[in-house]
């Protein structure tokens, strides 16, 4: 079999280009390079990674655009007419788009791998040009494609509530930490501490920085506390796209020393900034999977993640969360009552690893991330979501624990 992979999306520079998809695309590769010297793939790759760089066996044939296909708007055009034709010309037997496409007319069988829907239930955390894109693609791959794969189970859900996509066309092919994540020797994390400098306790979030990742929240809620704790806040992770509101409200909030922004963390060192931290911190407003989260927990470090979506069974690996103490009971009970707060869970997650510094690997709570609002506080988030999927209008509100409320068919 010829398999045609369109990797696009790797990228092997120091922005936020070099995470999630592009993570995804790389081990997928290096991994079918390991298990399959039968089949035939030819990989697309943007300008400047060939063969040479990405050392794939013989039976990967890599084929670099001469075109900067990592930029969007040179990206688009390429999927959609340049693609099918290239298909014709290799003679490949099955296309798989690995972030949400297929070609309109694509001439041969095809797979596309579904990350999450965010797209169409976060409108507002996508740029004009990319969110107009993606809607559009993603329907067409679910009408088009003769399989969807889908990272997580709360993504396959997803795809059939909102796409109405038959189950059996789905398969979960969830997402795994590489093996790099796993807890450092202790002299290594020492040397790595002192050559960072880092303090003994902090809390880290690392991610690219971006509207969806919720980190004005993250920002108001450590503001609250800054005072009565000893660990510093450090967000980590490359400027992506539309992120001023990010960093202005940093700056209005005046924690000074209290709050370091170290921008992209080199992969090499990804592991030793999860394993040094004393809690990691991943409030994102949506995730069909959530990387971050199940890394650190492999690198030993609790997390607190929020409560939503793929994250709601306690971190990516779907387990709930285990009580931390008697502080953590009282947030969950809390919770319960519907007072959650962010802020206060961010307290309880740090004090939870000073009463039980061994209770890594796990998600301790989750953070109730909206505060008790629902996505209405978020600018634009309000707004109807009106979708054509397989010929049907359908209209829903979006709203955070739109999870919590029970299933409703969607209005056609």
């Amino acid at each position: 079999m010829h398999v045609a992979i369109n990797a696009h999306l790797l990228a092997h520079t120091r922005t936020f280009r070099r995470a999630g998809v592009s993570n995804y695309v790389e081990a997928l590769l290096i991994h079918l390079g390991e298990i399959d010297r039968h089949n035939q793939y030819t990989v697309y790759t943007t300008r400047g990674l060939d063969s040479a760089v990405l050392r794939l066996p013989p039976n990967f044939r890599v084929r670099p655009s001469r075109l900067p296909t990592i930029n969007p708007r040179v990206r688009i055009p390429w999927e959609q007419a340049l693609a099918p034709a290239l298909l014709r010309l290799s003679r490949a037997d099955v296309y798989h788009g690995v972030l949400n496409v297929v070609p309109l007319f694509c001439p041969v069988p095809s797979v596309v791998t579904i990350h999450d829907l965010s797209a169409f239930l976060f409108p507002q955390t996508f740029r004009r040009v990319n969110r107009i894109y993606t809607r559009w693609a993603i329907r067409v791959a679910a009408r088009r494609a003769r399989y969807l794969l889908a990272v997580s189970e709360f993504t396959k859900s997803e795809i059939v509530r909102w796409l109405h996509v038959p189950p059996e066309r789905i398969v979960v092919t969830p997402n795994a930490a590489d093996a790099r994540f796993a807890p450092p020797d202790p002299a290594t994390l020492s040397a790595f501490r002192r050559r960072v400098g880092l303090p003994d306790r902090f809390i880290l979030f690392l991610g690219t920085l971006e509207p969806r990742k919720n980190l004005t929240l993250l920002l108001d809620a450590y503001a609250r506390i800054a005072r009565d704790v000893d660990a510093p806040l450090i967000i980590g992770g490359a400027k992506g796209w539309l992120y001023d509101p990010i960093l202005a409200r940093a700056e209005q909030l005046g924690l000074g020393d209290r709050l370091r922004f170290v921008g992209y963390i080199d992969q090499e060192d990804q592991a030793l900034w999860y394993a040094a931290a004393t809690i990691f911190v991943f409030p994102s407003l949506y995730e069909g999977f959530g990387m971050p989260p199940l890394e650190a927990m492999a690198c030993g470090t609790p997390v607190i993640v929020s409560n939503s979506s793929s994250l709601r069974g306690g971190g990516s690996n779907g387990r709930t969360p285990r009580s931390g103490g008697s502080a953590h009971r009282a947030a969950n009970r809390r919770r319960r009552a519907g007072g959650g707060d962010a802020a206060a869970d961010l307290r309880c997650g740090i004090a939870c690893r000073t009463a039980r510094p061994r209770a890594g690997a796990r998600a301790l709570l989750l953070l109730a991330h909206h505060g008790g609002a629902n996505i209405g506080s978020v600018p634009g988030s309000g707004a109807w979501i009106r979708q054509e999927a397989r010929g049907k209008r359908m209209t829903g509100r979006c709203r955070a624990r739109r999870d919590r409320a029970p299933r409703r068919r969607a209005r056609m």
